[in-house]
């Protein structure tokens, strides 16, 4: 009798064996994003937003973010944090502005040229350079 449920039907991929495979993985991963970036640009209409540069650029900080990390099972489940991610933007499961947010400004593309520092009072200035908020 078989199980109910197994790997491929589920769509997981086995864990990676190795370093180097895991690698590959992320490569791939990299690739199948960066391919995706014109769809998204159309699907949420970020032409007048960003360029599609600055999107690979934050897919790569994102990447690069995580460099530090050798254990292939914790690469494998980042990389499947990683498409799922991809699949809800390209599916369209997210809004414009949380695309923007969290991958135009939210990856420093735009600088917050907010005036926190420009209280009025010393107790302002001490509190906005404090880790409070």
């Amino acid at each position: 009798m078989a199980a109910p449920f197994t790997l491929r039907k589920i769509g997981v991929p086995p864990n990676s064996a190795n370093l180097t495979e895991a690698r590959r993985r992320v490569f791939d991963f990299f690739r199948a994003a960066c391919r995706s970036i014109p769809t998204i640009m159309d699907i949420y209409t970020l032409q007048e937003v960003v360029a599609p540069s600055q999107l690979r650029f934050a897919i790569s900080a994102q990447i690069r973010n995580n460099a530090h990390v050798t254990d292939p099972k914790v690469i494998d489940l980042l990389l499947f944090k990683g498409m799922e991610e991809l699949t809800d933007i390209v599916d369209h499961a997210k809004q414009r502005h949380h695309i923007i947010g969290q991958y135009v400004v939210g990856e420093g593309l735009v600088q917050n040229t907010g005036s926190k520092d420009q209280g009025k009072s010393d107790f302002l200035k001490n509190f906005y350079t404090s880790n409070y908020f």
